[in-house]
């Protein structure tokens, strides 16, 4: 298989398995846990299936949570959309 294969894979499954639900779970996750994520990612950078230019973890975190809080605002019909105004 190809290196560009593995890395789309690496992506696709692995990161996606890593990430699953990461804005329900990660202001629960301790440093320790954080750092182990990190490193599990460090470890597909060093075996070249995953870009060291890439986001990181806490990154990848950070980006699908702006993404959620976007889909909330946007969304008139959520029940949150009118609660956040007032939380912000």
């Amino acid at each position: 298989m190809s290196t560009d294969a593995l890395k789309v894979i690496y992506k696709s499954v692995v990161l996606t398995k890593l990430l699953y639900a990461s804005p329900a779970w990660w202001g629960f996750a301790t440093s320790a846990d954080k750092q182990q994520l990190e490193a599990f990612l460090h470890r597909g950078v060093r075996l070249n299936l995953y870009s060291a230019l890439d986001p990181s973890v806490s990154q990848h975190v950070q980006d699908t949570d702006d993404e959620l809080f976007s889909a909330v605002m946007a969304n008139s019909r959520h029940m949150l959309h009118h609660m956040l105004p007032q939380l912000t």
